[in-house]
């Protein structure tokens, strides 16, 4: 995508559905101007509500935050941000409104803004950031669902979050409710040259650990590395679609 940033994805329908209701998007500015003031949007969504409910939730999604991003004029980037989630819960809403077979339509969503070497980040859902330094992943963002805060009161552990029965019942999600409340850093996170990060659906984090993700990023290239992490999640059942974008600093 530029000299200095490697990127890679991949979407996988998984093994046992029948549609792919995951998103994923990437945009660059065309001109250097905006490329010093914008930088670069990565966003992935992982839609609910049926087949058809899904797959236009996390498309609405994707391509509303991308158009606000890019259009809108804001020095301000996390506010930027926060505008373009609160522009695609309403557009989600709003279609599910005229479509009402589909009532009941969300999805999740991650998109990160990187600025040189500030990343800024908005988040709804359980699908999750991470941030690769070191040897070791980091997990940025806190899943927004009813296991993810057991998770954290310590109730249960993250092995077991894994496999709880009610692991997909989301405590936030763009297109439901009347409100939606990102989780968004007030301040940017500063990247370092070889940092890795990952945005991705359940359908992956939920069969592959952080070590085993650290490994799959040891590969020659990120396309290799993506591909590594999708066959792991379908070799275990890949129960969910599955996607992931990957971003290398160099």
């Amino acid at each position: 995508m530029q000299s200095g940033m490697e990127v890679a994805a991949l979407t996988d329908v998984g093994c046992q559905r029948e549609n792919n209701e995951d998103s994923y998007s990437a945009w660059r500015p065309a001109s250097p101007e905006a490329l010093q003031a914008k930088g670069y949007l990565f966003t992935v969504a992982d839609g609910m509500g049926g087949h058809e409910g899904g797959q236009e939730a996390s498309r609405l999604a994707t391509q509303t935050i991308e158009q606000v991003y890019s259009t809108a004029e804001s020095a301000d980037t996390r506010a930027l941000l926060l505008r373009a989630f609160e522009a695609a819960h309403r557009s989600i809403r709003e279609y599910a409104d005229n479509h009402p077979a589909l009532h009941g339509m969300g999805t999740t969503c991650t998109a990160i803004a990187v600025i040189g070497h500030d990343l800024y980040y908005a988040h709804v859902g359980d699908s999750r950031l991470y941030l690769a330094r070191g040897g070791k992943v980091y997990r940025l963002t806190r899943d927004q669902s009813y296991v993810g805060r057991l998770v954290e009161q310590g109730i249960i552990s993250d092995e077991e979050a894994g496999n709880h029965p009610q692991r997909n019942i989301l405590i936030g999600a763009l297109g439901a409710g009347s409100e939606v409340v990102p989780e968004s850093p007030e301040q940017p996170i500063s990247l370092e040259k070889a940092d890795v990060l990952v945005l991705c659906t359940d359908g992956l984090w939920s069969l592959v650990t952080e070590d085993e993700i650290q490994k799959a990023l040891s590969a020659k290239t990120l396309e290799e590395s993506c591909r590594r992490l999708v066959q792991l999640a379908k070799d275990r059942g890949g129960p969910d679609n599955i996607t992931l974008q990957t971003v290398r600093i160099s």
